[in-house]
């Protein structure tokens, strides 16, 4: 049914939704004390796993990693949640981030599925990357530390236990959650390989101490990447209502209990409060209790309903998406060959 509305019927919004960017600016005291624990344990690190959500790929990794962490570290990009991701698109993810970014090693994964090829790949990857490379001071040490780091709420933590659970049969290592800044510390060592020794370092979410542009923190948030609470849900879903009629994205008319698609988000917030019965008690000026739609508990579902995939899989960087990184059928590797 979602496929039945034609967009150009319908006049959408052409910008952004407005919101203050002081919202936005979310650098609290434990980013910038595991920022400088990350930079103190530098010395004892092998190899550097940078772990961003595959939706969001060119928006919001953090430039500090670059300039201040990873330097001649090998260095591998995981781009977790690959199964809320656009399939097609990852070759030519993948292409744009070689070209443009210079990132060599890139690993797509699902760390929900233990059987993910992207994750099974990780634990080579990392092996060979550290053996190719110098060491320094570690060249004589046996064991290999690997510190993950990335934004908030990406799956590092999830990561880790993924790799615990596949390689030495040990599960919930580390605690997991929907909310950004669960980690808060760089911890002790994990163990998650016997043969050769592998220790991990979890480190906490690190976002850019301002975030410039509007859409960039929007995207961060959609994703979870910033708390809800500190945008909104109520504009974080706004976002996403422009992001969806912006790209011809109507599942969330069924969903949201709606005839056709809108473009006034408190009209969607209404219809779907019907739909779910999300109804609070308020009492007026005359003292008399009364129902009214739950505006923000709708808000919260409709979020919801995007980061599990139940709206359907998006891209949110596809205009950042570069044509000519456009592979040929002809002349392109096999699927199998990519890392996903």
């Amino acid at each position: 049914m979602a496929n039945k509305f034609d967009a150009a019927a319908y006049n959408f919004r052409k910008k952004c939704p407005f919101i203050n960017k002081e919202l936005l600016n979310w650098f609290p005291g434990h980013m910038n004390k595991g920022l400088k624990q990350m930079q103190r344990k530098l010395k004892s690190v092998d190899c550097l796993i940078e772990v961003h959500d595959a939706r969001i790929p060119f928006t919001g990794r953090n430039p500090v990693f670059t300039s201040t962490l990873i330097g001649t570290k090998p260095h591998i990009l995981v781009l977790n949640k690959k199964d809320l991701t656009i399939p097609s698109l990852i070759p030519r993810i993948k292409d744009q981030l070689l070209a443009e970014q210079k990132v060599s090693n890139i690993v797509f994964t699902n760390c929900k599925d233990q059987s993910c090829r992207g994750l099974k790949s990780l634990k080579p990857l990392m092996v060979g990357l550290i053996k190719d490379s110098n060491r320094y001071n570690r060249s004589e040490e046996q064991d290999y530390n690997v510190m993950i780091m990335g934004v908030p709420n990406v799956g590092k933590s999830s990561l880790i236990n993924m790799l615990r659970s596949n390689n030495i049969g040990v599960k919930h290592a580390l605690p997991t959650g929907a909310i950004a800044g669960i980690t808060r510390s760089v911890m002790t060592k994990i163990r998650i390989n016997n043969d050769p020794l592998i220790f991990m370092f979890d480190t906490p979410g690190i976002l850019e101490p301002s975030v410039t542009n509007v859409e960039m923190g929007l995207k961060l948030a959609l994703c979870a990447s910033l708390q809800d609470h500190l945008v909104g849900e109520e504009a974080i879903a706004d976002y996403l209502l422009y992001w969806l009629n912006s790209h011809g994205k109507f599942q969330y008319v069924d969903y949201m209990g709606l005839k056709e698609p809108c473009d006034d988000i408190n009209k969607v917030l209404i219809a779907g409060a019907l739909k779910f019965n999300r109804i609070r008690k308020v009492r007026d000026y005359d003292n008399r209790v009364r129902d009214v739609p739950d505006l923000l508990e709708v808000a919260r579902t409709m979020i919801k309903a995007f980061r599990t995939g139940e709206l359907g899989k998006m891209f949110l960087d596809v205009e950042l998406l570069n044509e000519k990184y456009q592979r040929q059928s002809s002349t392109e590797p096999k699927a199998e060959k990519i890392l996903a």
